[in-house]
């Protein structure tokens, strides 16, 4: 593929937290916003793409006239010309219209005025859609940006003083249930999408204001290598299971009834060895009440994305 250099345009809507629940103050009041992003690949075999993130912004430091974030976000992004076989086989890295994105990046905000501010940084954007459909190679694309900032109020002044008390459940252990879906193609020119299923075991205990620790086990059943293995099996008679088991830790970074998810997985049971002995997880999950929540779960294999999780589970 040429080698080329995108150009891009980003308009993004933040709200400062304010601390009307505890945990802005235990985040020393970062911003939530939405950000709609388009990119020019200035390449006819990427063309353009468009993206919309939702994002938390912490300050690293804060002044008065000037202040330093990190901001981490994901979101769905459309690409105009994803790979087809047909018409735009050259296309190894994007092969669907619809992608997930993440968004990292560092921004020095310094004030021109008392409301507008000039906006320099170095990000990182990065499209996938988790091995939904293949190829699957995926954009790291880094950035270097230059903009405004128009702030409502500056300097912030918050509602809280100091961070709040401690949470009620510090301490506490928890059990969480939860099965999920996904949907996986096997190779390029096979555009059936087999679906991969899997539940989970999981044992947890809060154990500060910010973290969940978690061990538990998990299944999982992936149609796709059922395929994957008839097509290379030189005989259809004794072949080995493709149900997997494992162990995993985790840890949830929380945010309210939201959680940014980190597990590291190893096999136990599995007859069929298509991939490495571990995995890796990265994730979004939400609490819709006190039992019940869902999540959204990328899960990895040695850095390659194996299969988008959107899952179902209960906390008791």
């Amino acid at each position: 593929m040429a080698v080329s250099h995108p150009t891009g345009v980003e308009l993004n809507m933040q709200r400062q937290t304010n601390g009307s629940q505890p945990w802005h103050a235990w985040y020393r009041y970062p911003r939530i916003g939405l950000a709609l992003v388009y990119y020019n690949y200035h390449n006819p075999v990427l063309d353009r793409s468009y993206a919309a993130t939702v994002y938390i912004s912490k300050s690293l430091f804060r002044k008065p006239q000037q202040e330093l974030n990190f901001r981490l976000g994901t979101g769905l992004a459309y690409f105009s010309n994803p790979f087809d076989l047909d018409t735009n086989h050259k296309n190894s890295i994007v092969s669907s219209r619809i992608s997930a994105t993440l968004q990292m990046r560092f921004d020095y905000d310094v004030a021109v005025t008392e409301h507008l501010g000039v906006l320099l940084g170095l990000g990182l954007n990065h499209y996938s859609n988790g091995a939904t459909t293949k190829p699957n190679l995926g954009i790291n694309l880094p950035t270097i940006f230059l903009g405004f900032n128009y702030h409502q109020q500056r300097p912030f002044v918050p509602l809280v003083a100091s961070p709040s008390g401690l949470p009620a459940d510090l301490g506490r252990n928890f059990l969480n249930l939860s099965t999920s879906l996904g949907f996986k193609q096997l190779n390029p020119a096979n555009k059936q999408k087999y679906l991969v299923q899997s539940v989970s075991v999981l044992g947890g205990r809060r154990v500060s204001r910010k973290s969940n620790l978690l061990i538990g086990a998990e299944g999982f059943y992936d149609r796709s290598l059922v395929a994957q293995l008839r097509d290379t099996a030189r005989t259809s008679e004794k072949l080995p299971d493709v149900k997997k088991a494992g162990v995993l830790i985790g840890h949830e970074l929380l945010f309210g009834q939201l959680a940014f998810v980190t597990h590291l997985g190893f096999y136990l049971y599995n007859p069929y060895k298509s991939n490495d002995f571990y995995y890796e997880r990265l994730g979004l999950k939400y609490h819709f009440t006190n039992n019940l929540f869902g999540a959204i779960d990328l899960k990895v294999h040695r850095g390659s994305a194996d299969v988008l999780e959107f899952k179902a589970g209960l906390k008791l």
